[in-house]
């Protein structure tokens, strides 16, 4: 309801400003401005769990595409698993961030109907868990840093994906993941969901954007198990403490990323520096990091993960 009445205001906004130019049309549009600035503070300030799952699905959200394009040159994109095909909701390849040579991987969910249907929504089948180890097994044998972003409701359920391996291939990369002797950067820029997520997200640092979701399930299918009614997606949302201050309070990431007010789709430069930001302060610590160090601290810090006392 919130959305709808900031795009009314904009809309009105725009006509004042492109009708007749005169002190009264200006005056009565620089108070739409700041009735917009107040209603958009009390708005994005009062969210709900499930309508921060929604900012994280908007479909004007910057995905791994554009975080790759706007954050780092010379990308090279390399393709398939050398055993089945290139899966599209994967999109990798060696990068430069500023003086940072790397490799970045990260899950594509697509930005139109048909660019969507092509990655399959973001949703990995198990070639895509083995092309990006194998992606990252280059990246250690050259001594490259990597870097992960995060965007996906899960791998995909069908049976096809079962029958080649899906399991096998994500329980492949957590163990490979754990031993790699390169710096190993994650961040989760939209939906970061079930193995679908983790089967890319064991790293030395985790860093989530403000807006974005990490669980073991989205609020729909939460709600389809407990209450067997996915309609009480809002209860599972709030049940399932899936937003970014959830999950730096419990130790499950390290950093929350800072948003444009309202989400990263409202301001997306904004959302590229912060991430390129970001990105670049971690891999100026990890650097000084030894090999062996930097898989002991990797291996620490998922074991303490899922830590409970019983009162």
């Amino acid at each position: 309801m919130a959305e709808q009445q900031i795009q009314e205001i904009l809309q009105a906004i725009e006509r004042l400003k492109k009708s007749q130019d005169s002190p009264v049309m200006q005056a009565e549009a620089a108070k739409l401005e700041q009735r917009l600035e107040q209603l958009k503070k009390v708005a994005y300030s009062t969210l709900t769990p499930w309508e921060r799952v929604q900012i994280s699905r908007h479909p004007k959200r910057p995905h791994s595409k554009d975080y790759i394009q706007n954050i780092s040159s010379n990308f090279r994109e390399l393709c398939g698993d050398r055993n089945f095909r290139d899966d599209r909701a994967l999109v990798g390849g060696l990068a430069t961030i500023d003086s940072m040579r790397c490799l970045i991987i990260g899950q594509e969910k697509g930005n139109d109907t048909a660019s969507r249907v092509e990655h399959n929504f973001g949703m990995m089948h198990p070639e895509g868990y083995r092309k990006a180890l194998r992606l990252m097994q280059m990246a250690e044998k050259f001594n490259l840093p990597i870097v992960s972003f995060l965007d996906s409701a899960g791998a995909y359920p069908c049976l096809e994906a079962e029958e080649r391996g899906q399991g096998w291939a994500i329980a492949a990369n957590l163990r490979e993941m754990a031993k790699f002797r390169v710096p190993i950067i994650i961040v989760i820029i939209g939906e970061g969901y079930s193995g679908g997520a983790i089967g890319m997200g064991v790293g030395d640092v985790i860093g989530m954007l403000e807006h974005a979701c990490y669980s073991v399930i989205t609020p729909e299918g939460c709600a389809s198990i407990l209450w067997k009614d996915s309609s009480k997606k809002d209860a599972a949302a709030k049940a399932l403490k899936l937003n970014s201050e959830h999950m730096l309070q419990h130790e499950m990431i390290d950093h929350i990323i800072r948003e444009p007010m309202g989400g990263a789709h409202n301001d997306p430069q904004m959302a590229y520096s912060s991430v390129k930001a970001y990105i670049l302060s971690q891999w100026n610590e990890l650097k000084a990091i030894s090999p062996s160090a930097l898989i002991q601290q990797r291996y620490n810090k998922f074991r303490k993960m899922g830590a409970f006392s019983i009162l």
